[in-house]
């Protein structure tokens, strides 16, 4: 579960302080968190990544004050239990697509076999590509293994930040499937924060920046 109370956030060279609504998730409840651009979706994505500290506020999650915790054990409790999927996308070029995965769960000190990291591969069909390197992947194929890299230690809470803003409407219908459906077999909350308004009709609970 993850819960919010009270955020704010204000960025040292400008004088507006961001201050965002409540939350409250409980397992497998979705979130769909729309806006424009420039009205704080990133700042508050970043909050719950525990990747900013607020002004003021909490971010809860699994009954753990986030902001309470060092910066190491921050890290550590990032790498466990929260998957992210950025804008832009974080594998390591030099290395194929199998070694981004084994790297990802080695830095979450997950216990996840080779085997399961090939069945999820093969689940959201790039599993034939295990051994290319990153650089040989289409725009596609890279967006599949960054949620491939973001869900594979079993996180209790995905994040995707504008996941679709690029894409066509074929490949934004089969990414926010991917999404939702890689949620729900790990039991993750899954929150979208974006500006892209044909994602509307896949969530229920809905937020507007």
């Amino acid at each position: 579960m993850i819960k919010t109370e009270n955020l704010t956030f204000q960025y040292q060279k400008y004088n507006h302080t961001f201050s965002f609504p409540d939350i409250n998730l409980e397992q497998n409840e979705d979130l769909l968190i729309l806006g424009k651009s420039g009205i704080g979706k990133t700042t508050f994505l970043h909050l719950l990544a525990g990747l900013l500290k607020p002004q003021q506020g909490k971010v809860i999650i699994a009954n753990t004050d986030i902001n309470l915790l060092s910066n190491n054990k921050l890290d550590q409790f990032r790498g466990k239990n929260i998957g992210l999927v950025f804008q832009q996308k974080h594998a390591i070029t030099s290395l194929s697509v199998l070694k981004n995965m084994q790297a990802r769960v080695f830095f979450s000190q997950s216990k996840v076999s080779t085997e399961e990291i090939v069945n999820l591969l093969n689940q959201l069909e790039i599993g034939d590509l295990k051994n290319k390197n990153v650089n040989e992947l289409s725009e596609g194929q890279l967006q599949r293994l960054s949620i491939a890299m973001s869900v594979i230690h079993k996180p209790k809470i995905l994040l995707a930040d504008e996941p679709t803003s690029s894409l066509d409407d074929d490949t934004c219908k089969i990414v926010i499937n991917l999404l939702k459906e890689q949620a729900k077999q790990t039991g993750a909350n899954l929150i979208v924060i974006t500006h892209d308004q044909r994602i509307k009709p896949y969530f229920q609970n809905q937020i507007t920046l």
